[in-house]
């Protein structure tokens, strides 16, 4: 839990220890770059707006060390630019303040889902040079091996998870990012645009936009 507000960060600590969770709270990304050095965690909860290093500062220098801890914004930002810088980033959900502490509660147990135990289909999905172990979180395209963000691993499953069939992107943002279609449409198109560079062949190109409606994956070229 990353926040310089002393009253939110021990009311949000002692709400979640209520909850079952144990809690490491610091007051700026600095001291949370520290802590994630010396420890693994499943989930960072950070504010945004901090002195030192702030959350987005944080974020980046995390991805940029490799560390795919999924990772939920507290920020009272509602703009779509800053949505899009956090997403791009690789943030994994966002909560606009203010916000009620079952909603982020709510939030955390989606992305922890997501991130560690959503999956309950088949063990490997398929479509076309595309597979996807799910067990061991790794994705092949012709048996090379890709590696993918946790973002967009997420959204490569759910389109293998509708293979041949339409995802809509209302379902798409709120399955990935717990977002609805009018908070941001962007961060989709551009995690679609990231799976193509990283999957698509010469011989197939099977990540498609359905027009006004949504994304399909399908085997055929």
């Amino acid at each position: 839990m990353v926040d310089d507000e002393p009253g939110v960060r021990e009311m949000l600590t002692d709400a979640l220890v209520l909850q079952g969770y144990e809690v490491v709270a610091v007051a700026d990304g600095f001291q949370a770059l520290a802590e994630l050095r010396n420890d693994t965690f499943s989930l960072v909860v950070s504010d945004i707006n901090m002195p030192k290093v702030d959350g987005y500062q944080l974020l980046e220098r995390m991805r940029g060390l490799g560390d795919a801890t999924p990772v939920i914004l507290l920020t009272a930002r509602g703009e779509k630019a800053d949505l899009a810088r956090g997403f791009r980033t690789g943030a994994d959900d966002y909560v606009t303040k203010p916000f009620g502490l079952e909603e982020l509660s709510l939030r955390i147990e989606a992305v922890l889902r997501r991130t560690y135990g959503g999956n309950t289909g088949s063990e490997v999905l398929e479509c076309g040079p595309v597979s996807v172990d799910l067990d061991a979180h790794s994705v092949t395209v012709a048996g090379n091996p890709v590696e993918l963000s946790q973002t967009e691993f997420r959204l490569l499953v759910e389109l293998l998870e509708r293979k041949e069939k339409v995802a809509t992107k209302s379902a798409l943002l709120d399955s990935v990012w717990g977002i609805n279609w009018d908070t941001n449409v962007s961060v989709l198109d551009t995690y679609i645009s990231y799976l193509r560079k990283k999957l698509h062949t010469d011989d197939w190109q099977g990540i498609k936009t359905v027009r006004g409606v949504g994304f399909q994956i399908t085997s055929k070229p």
